[in-house]
């Protein structure tokens, strides 16, 4: 739809061009309408009053509904069963009734004018998805991530959960636990005592801790205990698949040595569960446990040996359990070469910072 004024500058040119001896459907041409467009311009005076389309007034079709139609069709629509009913699903349940009172545009149409054919019933109109937090660590204690894994055992169908924490700036593993069952109980008893053992309490700024969107982290009684120490959750984003990844990576690893344990020990037995479950380790796992301190952290290399069957309180500390495992090894005669624990006192880099963790 071309406006007055540009109907009279093509007009104006066009009748230029062609008194100066062009041929007139060529200058319409180049223009880019149609001689038969100029002359019925010229004819009804479009190049006057313009194009009368948008204000002319339409009769209304035979066939539209009337007022007392529209009303029933909304009353319908407004029914208590169709209240959060979209008009694909009310019209077959009246055409079933054996009622007809317009089609689904019609109904659309109508719901649309009266404001009523988004959101219909109890859903929540879209909201605009912030920016995802990023979380940097640039010192210890400052951001956690923690994740559970499976252990294998010796009993089909069965396994062990390993609980671990670390610590996302020196990398130092914090907190850790094994059990029987997965258990929302075993997490938060972990988390607690995981902060009182690194004086959560005293912190002025409190810590974040990270995890993915398992059901066992996401518990309500694991938020209710972050929000009585003061530690602020945080999870990974539903796009990302992998959002946890240092703690995923110190899992593969460990799972991918020669020594972890693929089929389950033979000691390895899960216990009958009861309210006296303990904490049960039969993971080679390889962990290097480095100083939350100011100075160069130190690597620790500890090797729990498939033969080795924890059978230790949940509140004792890592330190203790993997003592009183070597005790039972010895004890036992159960001792193999990769078996025995290689302490080293490598100095490591301080780590710098720039690790950092995107969450919700």
């Amino acid at each position: 739809m071309i406006g007055l004024e540009d109907r009279q500058a093509l007009a104006l040119g066009i009748h230029i061009a062609h008194g100066t001896g062009a041929r007139l459907h060529l200058a319409c041409a180049i223009a880019g309408i149609d001689l038969r467009t100029l002359q019925r311009w010229k004819a009804s005076d479009g190049l006057v009053a313009g194009d009368g389309r948008p204000l002319v007034v339409r009769a209304t079709p035979a066939h539209a509904l009337s007022p007392a139609e529209r009303a029933a069709v909304l009353s319908a629509a407004n029914e208590p069963r169709f209240a959060d009913v979209p008009p694909a699903r009310i019209v077959p349940a009246l055409a079933d009734e054996g009622i007809y009172l317009a089609s689904e545009s019609t109904f659309s149409r109508v719901l649309r004018a009266h404001g009523q054919n988004v959101h219909r019933g109890r859903a929540k109109a879209p909201r605009a998805a912030r920016p995802p937090t990023t979380h940097l660590a640039c010192a210890p204690r400052e951001v956690w991530c923690w994740d559970m894994t499976y252990l294998p055992a010796n009993v089909l169908g069965r396994w062990f959960y390993l609980y671990l924490i670390l610590d996302l700036y020196s990398r130092k593993i914090i907190g850790w636990e094994v059990h029987d069952s997965d258990d929302s109980d075993h997490a938060t008893h972990l988390v607690r005592r995981t902060a009182l053992a690194e004086g959560i309490a005293a912190l002025k700024t409190k810590p974040v801790l990270h995890g993915d969107n398992g059901a066992t982290l996401k518990a309500t009684t694991v938020l209710a205990m972050l929000k009585w120490l003061g530690v602020k959750p945080s999870y990974s984003r539903p796009r990302v698949s992998d959002d946890n990844a240092f703690s995923e990576a110190l899992f593969r690893t460990a799972k991918y040595r020669p020594e972890f344990p693929t089929k389950g020990s033979p000691t390895s037995t899960p216990p009958a569960p009861g309210p006296q479950a303990s904490c049960i380790g039969t993971t080679s796992i390889t962990t290097t446990a480095a100083s939350a301190t100011s100075v160069p952290p130190l690597a620790t290399t500890v090797v729990i040996s498939p033969s080795w069957l924890l059978v230790t309180p949940c509140t004792s500390k890592p330190a203790i359990a993997i003592q009183r495992a070597g005790q039972a090894t010895r004890a036992t005669g159960l001792t193999s070469k990769s078996s025995r624990s290689i302490p080293s006192a490598t100095p490591l880099s301080p780590h710098t910072s720039g690790a950092s963790i995107p969450s919700l």
